[in-house]
């Protein structure tokens, strides 16, 4: 680390998150960017959500006033993979032309250049999924947390494995405007919108709260009930805070049923859009800035552990207001998980 790094001086641009001194090895959160939406079924862009946040979070201060000297924690923000990106550029073209397709009545059962295209991306989404998770399994081993910047929330799967592995069972608060519970959205075995169905049936997770949710299907209803998840949706939130039951009431309930390991899981359409706008799939509605820290703030506050995080669908380069909430957002997840693992 750098001895003479200044805290209260401008913001250097040094390649690093928020212009912190500490390489990788020297950190104690090591944050891995995935730049991937080849499955995104609406606006596409979010692939370059990590570097929109590592630019944009030059332009934060470091004081945190809830935890006293949180930048010490060090924290590494990993430098977007470029064979991913490569990877991801060669097949969001042909996902679109896919989605089109199926858009337009199509049936892959009589189309054999559309089938190929679907079992392409199929395997190569597997085989990101697995170097996720060897990279996450490198870093646990190293004793450091691991967390994961997408990109589409289909990306946190192989570190909610490596989890498991590390941990045995464990909770999840998922912050969300969607459920992400669809059996293989569109066909893709790995699609963003069927991020927690995979996590679920591949038994990677535990017991599951999903918040702020208000953009579902009848088979995402009826998975979340065959599978005991906890749903608090956005309108109900809504409608007990306007009938005078406070935020923090609200807060314990969605806390009280999780384990002591909880892994967090923000997708940053679970916001109202107006702190997302580029998002791959708004929804009007949502929690504001202060009530989703609030949650977190509760969640260690009631000595929880945070075992590790994603933060996905943040708005790509050239929308520089995604990237600035969404590196406000990364610092106090980094910081509450210090905090709830002692390690600041």
């Amino acid at each position: 680390m750098e001895t003479n790094f200044n805290t209260s001086g401008i913001g250097i641009n040094n390649g690093r998150f928020i212009g912190l001194p500490f390489t990788e090895d020297q950190a104690k959160i090591v944050m891995i960017s995935v730049p991937w939406d080849v499955t995104v079924s609406y606006a596409d862009g979010t692939s370059t959500g990590p570097e929109n946040i590592l630019q944009a979070s030059v332009q934060l201060d470091l004081h945190d006033p809830e935890i006293k000297n949180a930048w010490q924690l060090g924290i590494f923000l990993r430098p977007s993979n470029t064979d991913w990106k490569n990877l991801n550029d060669q097949l969001r073209p042909l996902a679109k032309k896919y989605i089109a397709f199926l858009e337009d009545g199509g049936d892959i059962s009589s189309n054999p250049e559309m089938a190929n295209i679907l079992k392409t991306i199929n395997q190569k989404h597997e085989q990101l999924n697995e170097e996720v998770y060897q990279v996450a399994k490198q870093l646990l081993n190293r004793g450091q947390v691991a967390a994961v910047v997408g990109g589409e929330h289909s990306v946190p799967l192989g570190l909610l494995k490596a989890l498991q592995e590390e941990h045995g069972p464990f909770g999840v608060l998922h912050i969300d405007a969607h459920m992400d519970l669809r059996q293989h959205y569109e066909g893709f075995t790995y699609s963003h919108a069927s991020a927690f169905y995979n996590a679920i049936h591949l038994k990677y997770v535990d017991q599951m709260m999903q918040v702020g949710i208000r953009d579902f299907c009848d088979q995402e209803v009826a998975f979340a009930k065959q599978n005991h998840i906890n749903v608090f949706y956005d309108f109900q939130l809504k409608n007990n805070q306007y009938q005078g039951k406070t935020w923090h009431q609200q807060c314990l309930e969605i806390i009280e049923p999780l384990p002591q390991k909880v892994y967090i899981s923000f997708d940053i359409d679970g916001l109202n859009p107006q702190l997302c706008p580029n998002t791959g799939t708004p929804v009007a509605g949502g929690l504001e800035f202060n009530e989703s820290l609030y949650l977190i703030k509760l969640l260690v506050e009631s000595g929880r552990q945070i075992i590790g995080f994603d933060l996905c669908e943040v708005g790509g380069l050239g929308n520089e207001w995604d990237g600035n909430v969404g590196a406000r957002i990364l610092y106090k997840l980094c910081n509450w998980t210090g905090q709830s693992n002692g390690m600041i």
